[in-house]
């Protein structure tokens, strides 16, 4: 946990926004497997997380805008409890790191938010199973009634959009380790070695420094399935690997970083120019970072970017602006340019693209094919932390569909693509730290260049 200041501040600023009511807070659960006591790993709720600190199953937190104080709402532990798992920090201890020191059971939330039957209740958009149906019971709304405070999710967007300097600190952390995990991904692979070693190499790795994957890495020669998480394929001379991974930290902070490169030695020839489409593409969004830009200007510069070398490669032909007026760049880039970065790897999903990543004066573009996978598009702040992600990638099922419906003929070189559509994909990415007047990409520098990803492949390792 950080300071238990830094949570009293977190606290302090929330009731600042939010005057009226109560804010309910929820913590997660331990989701089951296959029966109750057999549990995926415990991840604790990120705004649950940010404000109170603890890391713990089953707790609740009240801050109470009339008497300026939260209650923390869970169980300490039963004897049966430190029989099977041993002693372990109470609940009081816990809570008085975060600055709590008032705690009442969990069977109490109950009566404690009834009492204020009148007063608004606050709370945000549940995602957990458990949560929603607890919300049923609070609130006495069907799940599919609930109403989140829309004034709460702006409060908690607009505060954790900002990093402070010991939340920069962890996101380093997290850059570096996952830097040191990918060179290793780059050195070790190698034809005959399949997709799961180089993966299961990585989580070896960040296991060893104290953290965990932030998301279940992308590890395939695949690359043009954007979120492919199966890991079978065995890899051959002429191959492309991607690999986009990421750690999160003991105190739950992020990385994405994405690299693709050859598993072999080099590249091949058309290898080679689609990779540098990418990168030049990659460099010209890096360049226009800085406070007050909106961001999906910048990805509609990287579209610019990817199209104006398509061209060149003779995949696309016409005018690059105007392709990606009318989305025809759509068929190579089918994503958005990057996301926000925190304590969530796609920081603040849950609350809503809406509310993340747009504004109500500019609201988010849910229909068209292509940007409608944007999740960031509004204007920078300085203390913002994003990604840059752009790609280049060849989907023959898209491929073959677009022909079919006879779209965007002008722009696209069917009979040239169709001659590669088994060519894959190819994504670069970082992590970024806006500031007043520019960026600074976070953590240690990870190899991008051509000639520096071939100094890392001559210099193998098992």
């Amino acid at each position: 946990m950080f300071k238990k200041e830094i949570y009293l501040n977190r606290r302090n600023n929330l009731l600042s926004k939010i005057t009226t009511g109560k804010i309910l807070l929820l913590g997660s659960i331990e989701n089951p497997i296959n029966f109750e006591h057999n549990t995926y790993p415990f991840r604790q709720d990120s705004s649950f997380l940010y404000y109170i600190g603890i890391k713990s199953p089953r707790l609740a937190a009240v801050l109470d805008t009339e008497k300026n104080e939260t209650i923390l709402f869970g169980d300490e532990m039963t004897i049966d409890d430190i029989v099977w798992m041993g002693q372990q920090q109470t609940l009081a201890e816990k809570a008085d790191l975060s600055g709590i020191s008032k705690i009442l059971p969990f069977n109490q939330l109950f009566d404690y938010l009834n009492k204020g039957k009148q007063e608004d209740v606050h709370y945000l958009p549940p995602y957990q199973s458990h949560n929603k149906l607890l919300l049923e019971q609070l609130t006495g709304r069907p799940a599919n009634q609930l109403q989140p405070s829309v004034a709460l999710i702006k409060a908690v967007v607009a505060q954790r959009s900002i990093k402070t300097a010991e939340e920069i600190i962890e996101l380093e952390k997290a850059v570096d380790i996952a830097v040191d995990m990918h060179r290793i991904a780059m050195r070790m692979t190698k034809p005959d070695r399949y997709e799961y070693q180089i993966s299961n190499a990585m989580q070896h790795f960040a296991q060893d420094q104290g953290t965990s994957f932030s998301y279940p890495p992308i590890v395939t020669k695949r690359g043009e399935i954007l979120h492919n998480h199966m890991q079978f394929h065995q890899l051959y001379e002429g191959d492309l690997l991607l690999n986009d991974s990421g750690v999160e930290t003991a105190m739950g902070y992020a990385s994405d970083l994405t690299r693709t490169f050859p598993v072999g030695k080099r590249f091949t020839a058309l290898q080679e120019e689609i990779y540098q489409i990418v990168l030049h593409a990659f460099k010209s969004a890096e360049q226009l970072l800085t406070s007050g830009i909106r961001f999906k200007e910048i990805h509609l510069k990287a579209c610019e970017a990817l199209v104006d070398g398509l061209i060149q490669t003779g995949f696309m032909k016409g005018n690059a602006q105007d392709a990606v007026m009318n989305h025809a760049h759509a068929l190579f880039f089918q994503c958005g340019l990057g996301h926000m970065l925190g304590l969530d790897v796609h920081d603040m999903e849950d609350l809503g693209e809406q509310y993340v990543g747009y504004t109500e004066a500019e609201p988010k573009d849910t229909k068209t094919f292509g940007i409608k996978s944007l999740r960031l598009g509004k204007k920078l702040e300085a203390g913002n932390v994003l990604t840059v992600e752009p790609g280049i990638y060849i989907i023959p099922e898209l491929t073959q569909l677009w022909e079919q419906q006879n779209l965007h003929r002008d722009f696209i070189n069917y009979d040239f693509l169709k001659k590669h559509l088994d060519f894959g994909g190819v994504r670069i990415e970082d992590n970024y730290l806006i500031e007043t007047d520019g960026y600074r990409r976070l953590g240690k520098y990870l190899e991008r260049e051509i000639q520096e990803i071939y100094q890392l492949k001559d210099n193998p390792i098992d």
